[in-house]
């Protein structure tokens, strides 16, 4: 039977697309009354709610019984679907009920010492204990019939042949491919061949776990932290994977209709999970009781024309924020930083009753949208605190639906549970709307990306969208800061704040040069750099880890062009069989350099990008070489060909929206941009030219600031500075740096070396052309008439004086007393190192991430069926609720104990890899070296004065001695070939 829809007003001509549970019943989205039966007994220890009777043994296998059909299912007309207002009847079940069916008394509610009473086991709510030994027999009883099937009575009889146990060293199971158990559960016994139970029957405990004692397992809370501490690696516990399966291989085949051939089902949460009481936050009516499962099957682009929708699209709630946090392999610590950080800014806009935007109701204007890129290299400590909070189910997600591989798993849920650094779980003050899209393959940021913004975009109409990476922290206030630049000016079309370098508690991380070195870099590109750019309105980068950009902005016009195919177009590259240059994969190494300048060029259009000094956000920086090298590879190689995108592409600013003179003060920065282009293309002769000028006039003059020694000391450090280029030319030619650590910190540190010979003798040079005595400082003007000095003091105060000025001005100093030093010495190594070994790595235009184009097949599929006209799924999903909670509360547990650090390790074939490149770059290192060698030591300024004082005058010649020496050892050499040859000749001629 179907059930009309009550009339609601339209709203912007959405469809809407409710999701089936896994019974019959509606998930109740829209407040109702409960209808209660006084004669039903509160007899479930994992339920508190009255329910009607379940169906029976017999009536229970997938048939439609006499409960509500599915909301918004008409059973004559399946295309009316979508062309109803959003109404659901009344139900007198929660999701709890609908997923778990009738109540049961509790079948090990028993004195198992053999008295009866309800002394004996109870269960409470969320509780686990230890059940009867494995030789007692438990007899159902009679309200739990429909889970025993009574239409096999020869099974009572038989053994079974459980489920394949699956191995607890993996966070992917593997199903017997012998066996379907997208539709039913197969069971043999020992003289009779294999069985198959329909669709709706409950798998049976399965023999194997009588091994781990009778189920359910003990009570969490008396499990000692030292068991939890002993696990297998990364995936957990091994009590952890033994409850797992066990949740797994006690799944129940049911039957799920397909919303427009889609597999969209609502979940019930663990108890933990849903708040005491959610009067007054103004949920929706199982808002908070129930997760929302879609496997996506299509393309993000399809995701809105395959009839995929979002709760939020459902609710019709206007969306102000859109938060995406992309990740890849990152760890539960770093997830929790982002989000923690996250709700405390969504808390903040509640708190700001008196906004017209913003409010007590502000959380529902939020959405926040994690993407993990790649479900089987995501760390499954960022499972278990997703599933704290509700937003993540094991045992729910299908790799295949109706035949077509899912692209992505996608759960919604509204949550109040916040989880600590520390692994603790409680509730916040404020909902924040979750949404969790699992890739199934790993694709790359673009990728996830385009799932946020051409999937979820269209449907959440959002007004402002902020991107974030997980592991960067924004401060409590930061996105409000964001937001409120997109209020006050209509025509920002992007943004972004201040990203500061992590320093620890008390600047701990600013111990190592490194990290103070970036530290310097990150607070002057926000003090010099930003601001200007912000002047013109257009930033040359917004970065990816903590932007935000209007969604107006960034859309593509209606004929499909604009800022975000732009901005994709980087991904269609990489695809198998596509065709693009070098260049272009290149420039999309820095694709939010792209969408910035999409956006200010955008056809038509005069949007500005504006710098938030007010929005500050904490982010990690390398602190090993290999990981910075790596990072500015990509970083330098990205710039520098978007820059020269951006150069190519000019004339686009004269085809914009923008009135004359904002387009000639982009004209203007884009000449500027040019000259700081051509400038970088020759920064490393620059400072080579700078350090040979500046050492060689500081010992030519009439005063030596090494005493005397200073010809000596410039023609050592010359010559020690041309040899690092050509080592880090060399081992850039083919070495990853993590195969070449030793090699490009040695080199970093000669550098340094060099960098504070170069300062040593600027200064001497300065304190030479000033007077030194209080006389010589009283004609203050001819101190300026001095061209040395003037030249000298002027170049200093072009960059290290203003950098001291700029940063007082905006009352943050303190980098200069605490990384100048560090950075100045790092210099030379920025510009050699970083950009030779940039430019010999032109070829590689990856992530550092492998893509993974294989289909998994571990999840099991959901098999379409037709039934009564209609379009099923017959999928196996959880349906013993202590099962869920079990799961839950060792989550819980684990997450308590802190993850072990575990060193970054090479594979076997990686590192024979290094180390053959390594073999290859010694032996030409020692080749070319040791020939370099020669030559610098015989045409050395020691090695000439000595043969003119020791040797010239003795022997009355010019002639250098060292082609004496050579020209005599050719001569012996071919006199002993000579001698051989005649020899032979001699023996040959007597015989021998």
């Amino acid at each position: 039977m179907s059930y009309p829809y009550h009339q609601q007003p339209p709203m912007d001509n959405r469809q809407l697309s409710p999701a089936p549970t896994y019974q019959s019943h509606p998930s109740p989205y829209k407040p109702q009354q409960q209808v209660y039966n006084s004669n039903d007994h509160l007899d479930s220890y994992y339920t508190d709610i009255h329910r009607a009777p379940s169906p029976s043994a017999n009536g229970y296998s997938g048939a439609p019984s006499s409960s509500p059909s599915l909301v918004g299912y008409n059973n004559n007309n399946n295309n009316n679907y979508y062309d109803q207002g959003y109404q659901q009847p009344s139900t007198p079940l929660d999701p709890h009920a609908e997923m778990y069916g009738q109540p049961t008394s509790n079948q090990y509610n028993h004195d198992y010492n053999g008295q009866g009473g309800a002394g004996g086991g109870s269960i409470g709510v969320g509780e686990v204990f230890r059940g009867p030994s494995p030789n007692r027999n438990l007899a159902p009883q009679p309200q739990q019939q429909f889970y025993q099937q009574q239409s096999h009575p020869q099974s009572q009889s038989q053994g079974y042949q459980p489920r394949p146990s699956f191995s607890s060293q993996h966070s992917d199971y593997y199903p017997d491919e012998s066996k379907s158990y997208s539709s039913t559960t197969a069971f043999a016994s020992n003289p009779s061949p294999q069985k198959s139970w329909e669709v709706g029957s409950v798998v049976p405990v399965p023999s194997i776990f009588t091994q781990y004692g009778s189920y359910p397992p003990r009570s969490m809370s008396n499990t000692p932290m030292s068991n939890v501490s002993n696990g297998n690696g990364r995936g957990g516990t091994s009590h952890w994977h033994q409850m797992r399966n066990q949740l797994l291989e006690r799944r129940v085949v049911k039957q799920i209709p397909l919303l427009n051939g889609n597999l969209i089902m609502d979940v019930p949460v663990p108890k933990g999970v849903m708040p005491s009481s959610s009067k007054g936050l103004g949920v929706m009516d199982g808002e908070m009781n129930s997760l929302r499962y879609s496997a996506a099957t299509c393309d993000p682009d399809e995701f809105m024309s395959r009839k995929f929708n979002l709760r939020q699209y459902l609710y019709g709630r206007k969306t102000e924020l859109f938060i995406v946090m992309t990740m890849y392999n990152e760890t539960s610590d770093l997830l929790l930083r982002t989000l923690n950080s996250v709700i405390k800014n969504i808390a903040h806009l509640t708190s700001r009753s008196k906004s017209k935007t913003w409010g007590p109701d502000a959380w529902k204007k939020v959405v926040v949208c994690i993407v993990a890129d790649g479900r089987k290299v995501v760390d499954p400590r960022v499972l278990k605190v997703l599933q704290l909070m509700g937003v993540y189910a094991e045992g729910v997600m299908k790799d295949h639906v109706a035949g077509k591989e899912t692209q992505a798993h996608i759960f919604e849920y509204t949550s109040q549970v916040v989880v600590s650094d520390t692994g603790e779980v409680g509730f916040g003050s404020t909902p924040v709307q979750l949404l969790f899209c699992l890739k199934e393959q790993n694709k790359k940021k673009l990728n996830s990306h385009r799932w946020f913004f051409n999937a979820f975009g269209p449907l959440i109409k959002p007004n402002v969208c902020v991107l974030l990476d997980v592991g960067t922290k924004p401060t409590g206030t930061s996105i409000y800061e964001l937001y409120k630049c997109f209020e006050k000016h209509p025509n920002v079309g992007g943004a972004c704040g201040e990203i500061f370098a992590d320093t620890g508690k008390f600047g701990k991380y600013l111990f190592n040069p490194l990290v103070a070195g970036q530290n310097f870099e990150y607070k002057m590109s926000n003090i010099l750099d930003k601001p200007f750019e912000s002047v013109f309105g257009l930033i040359s980068v917004l970065p990816g880890a903590f932007s935000a950009y209007r969604y107006a902005a960034v859309s593509n016009h209606p004929d499909g062009k604009g800022p975000l195919a732009a901005y994709f177009h980087g991904e269609m590259m990489n695809l198998p069989g596509a065709e693009a240059s070098i260049f272009d994969r290149n420039k999309f190494l820095a694709e939010d350099r792209i969408l910035a300048f999409e956006i200010v060029v955008k056809k038509n259009a005069k949007w500005r990008l504006q710098y938030v000094k007010s929005a500050k956000a904490g982010t990690d920086v390398p602190s090993r070489v290999p990981e910075f090298i790596s990072q500015r590879r990509r970083w330098l190689n990205g710039s520098i060909f978007a820059a020269t995108y951006a150069m190519v592409c000019f004339w686009r600013i004269w085809t914009s929206g923008h009135g004359f003179f904002r387009k000639i003060a982009l004209t203007v920065l884009t000449i500027y941009n040019l000259v700081n282009l051509i400038f970088n293309w020759l920064s490393i002769s620059s400072f080579y030219l700078a350090f040979f000028f500046l050492i060689s006039s500081s010992i030519s003059g009439g005063s030596d600031p090494f005493g005397g020694a200073g010809d000596e000391i410039f023609q050592v450090f010359n010559k020690v500075y041309i040899g690092l280029i050509f080592i880090v030319l060399v081992c850039s030619l083919g070495n990853r740096p993590q195969g070449s650590n030793y090699i490009y910190t040695t080199c970093i540190f000669m550098f340094a070396v060099c960098q504070g010979l170069l300062l040593y003798c600027a200064g001497w040079t300065v304190y030479q052309t000033v007077p030194h005595t209080v006389e010589g400082w009283k004609n203050v003007s001819g101190l300026f008439a001095n061209k040395t000095f003037l030249d000298l003091a002027m170049s200093l105060m072009a960059t290290y004086g203003l950098y001291l000025i700029s940063s007082i001005l905006y009352f943050e100093p303190w980098h200069m007393i605490t990384s100048f030093v560090q950075y100045l010495l790092l210099l030379p190594s920025y510009v050699n190192i970083l950009l030779i070994y940039a430019m010999c790595n032109l070829h590689d235009v990856s992530w550092g991430t492998k893509g993974d184009n294989g289909a998994s097949k571990d999840l099991g599929s959901a098999k379409k069926v037709e039934k009564d006209g209609k379009e099923m799924a017959e999928v196996a999903l959880p349906t013993k609720q202590e099962d869920v909670e079990a799961l839950w509360q060792q989550a819980r547990t684990e997450l308590r104990v802190p993850a072990k650090e575990k060193p970054e390790k090479r594979s076997a074939e990686t590192k024979r890899a290094d180390d053959d490149r390594n073999f290859r770059t010694n032996v030409v290192l020692l080749f070319i070296g040791s020939n370099m060698l020669v030559i610098l030591l015989f045409t050395s300024s020691a090695f000439t004065t000595w043969v003119s004082t020791h040797f010239t005058s003795a022997t009355n010649t010019t002639f250098n001695p060292y082609l004496t020496v050579i020209f005599y050892a050719v001569l012996g050499l071919s006199l002993l070939r000579f001698i051989g040859c005649v020899l032979y000749l001699v023996f040959r001629m007597f015989g021998f």
